[in-house]
């Protein structure tokens, strides 16, 4: 296939460069991701029923957030299917900085939804999205407990701490990308 500018598009990843999937799922779920995030800190900075908060943020974050979940797992699927292929990290401690990163973020984007679905599961509340329901409601009696407490000591404070990572990650980016001006940044953007 080729793209607007002629070159050669390439939906695999190739030791050079992240293939059209991959950035793909990079930039939507950083996308996505930025817009969980932006709610969270408007829900602590205005309220929960700011005007802002509650429409714009809140009706959507379990539907978002499920979103998410489903493609960390489409973007772990990817990424076993591609390992031989993908760009390889620097050597050294920058390179061992970055695969524990990494790692991290993948953990997380993994962790944090899913602190919420099994929150949602155990609770009382039913859980739809898109007009399908997911989760029954639960009588107070049918609760699982140990399901609502792990979610609720996870999601939300995890979510602070990916976000942190993130911060992390996009500085590493401006560093290779401004700083060391080794072209890194240029695997995923283009």
């Amino acid at each position: 296939m080729e793209n607007l500018r002629g070159h050669h598009m390439q939906l695999g990843d190739t030791p050079e460069r992240y293939g059209t999937i991959s950035r793909l799922l990079h930039w939507s779920m950083a996308a996505l991701i930025l817009w969980q995030l932006t709610g969270m800190v408007l829900k602590v900075t205005l309220g929960r029923d700011h005007q802002i908060t509650s429409t714009f943020f809140m009706p959507y974050h379990s539907a978002i957030g499920t979103v998410l979940f489903c493609l960390i797992v489409l973007r772990v699927v990817w990424l076993i299917l591609n390992r031989a292929n993908r760009p390889g990290h620097p050597a050294g401690m920058m390179g061992l900085a970055a695969r524990l990163g990494h790692f991290g973020l993948y953990a997380l984007m993994f962790i944090v939804p899913f602190a919420a679905l099994l929150r949602a599961w155990g609770g009382e509340r039913a859980f739809a999205l898109f007009g399908f329901e997911i989760f029954p409601a639960r009588t107070p009696e049918d609760v699982v407990a140990p399901a609502v407490a792990i979610g609720n000591a996870l999601h939300g404070e995890l979510a602070w701490v990916m976000g942190a990572l993130i911060l992390g990650h996009v500085a590493m980016s401006l560093f290779h990308q401004f700083v060391l001006r080794d072209r890194l940044f240029k695997r995923i953007a283009h």
